[in-house]
């Protein structure tokens, strides 16, 4: 296994790491599958210069309403794969998912993924072409009336407004790798005023990023990114009175090829520790497990790196 600076080029590049076990594991976790344990949405956002690709809606329960082109991710179906093949059922574009915008949980069991996306063939879907996916596909303004199915996706279009005119991440797609869980590997960086930095590692095996595993509690399906890395930061800081904050995905990594083995998805979380605001320390707090150290990170061109990601959010965000 690479060293720990190894392993922070990696995740700064985007890349993955293979999952090969669980730091902080439930008793009751269990190998997702697709469609019946856990539920995967991709939806994508194509602008043109002034305009989105909007679908009119087939389905009784929304029939006639406007959305995003999006759905489920089927078994044995990457999550880019999902993306084209939605896009294409919908609209009767062909497209290529660009950058991941932003990821929303509710809970491990159901995660939509919004993708930017670009046109690379097709033509839009006609009325004439209307099927039980969609009845047709148009370019919206954004500003004439069109009855939405929900009003979600103004933020998601808005997210990729901004995108578009100034990147807030560099171009992040899914890392084609297997996991069985849905996780969290967890970068926590802890830097002092100087801007020294240390990382939290786990020692169980060889000195790796904790990876700390979503369980299908009523507290875990509640929240899981936050409920997951706050067991984690209490299982190896205990009860000391630390902020902790989420900033984003670095990189996400899923395959998919074998339903039940390789559903999972490993999310790559950039989080900070922070003594309590007027406060300060020149170290990390003390770690209350023999499973954990902090790692000092004295390559200068990755604390940079580092450092201009948290400076100006440079990752992905969940939302809420």
């Amino acid at each position: 296994m690479d060293s720990l600076e190894a392993q922070l080029e990696l995740l700064l590049k985007g890349e993955g790491i293979e999952v090969q076990g669980y730091d902080s594991p439930l008793e009751d976790v269990v190998p997702v599958t697709v469609r019946k344990t856990v539920c995967y949405i991709v939806a994508a956002v194509i602008l043109n210069e002034q305009e989105v690709v909007m679908m009119q809606e087939a389905k009784p329960d929304c029939y006639g309403k406007w959305y995003l082109p999006a759905g489920r991710i089927e078994q044995n179906e990457t999550i880019v794969q999902a993306v084209k093949r939605e896009v294409l059922e919908e609209t009767g574009l062909e497209c290529e998912p660009s950058t991941l915008l932003s990821v929303e949980e509710r809970g491990p069991r159901w995660i939509r993924f919004v993708f930017m996306a670009r046109v690379t063939g097709g033509t839009l879907k006609s009325t004439s072409e209307s099927d039980a996916e969609s009845l047709q596909a148009k370019w919206w303004d954004r500003v004439s009336p069109l009855p939405l199915r929900a009003r979600d996706i103004l933020n998601l279009i808005s997210i990729a407004v901004k995108y578009k005119e100034k990147a807030s991440h560099p171009v992040t797609v899914p890392i084609e790798m297997p996991c069985s869980l849905v996780c969290h590997r967890v970068l926590a960086a802890f830097l002092n005023k100087s801007n020294d930095l240390w990382l939290l590692a786990s020692n169980q095996g060889w000195p790796h990023f904790p990876v700390t595993a979503c369980g299908s509690s009523s507290a875990e399906l509640s929240c899981s990114v936050e409920v997951a890395i706050y067991r984690l930061s209490r299982e190896c800081l205990g009860e000391a009175q630390l902020r902790v904050k989420t900033h984003g995905i670095l990189s996400l990594q899923h395959t998919g090829a074998v339903p039940g083995k390789a559903d999972g998805v490993c999310f790559n979380v950039l989080v900070t520790v922070a003594p309590l605001e007027g406060t300060s320390s020149q170290s990390p707090p003390d770690v209350s497990s023999a499973k954990y150290s902090w790692r000092r990170i004295d390559n200068d061109d990755l604390k940079i790196q580092l450092l201009e990601r948290l400076s100006f959010a440079s990752v992905v965000p969940f939302l809420n």
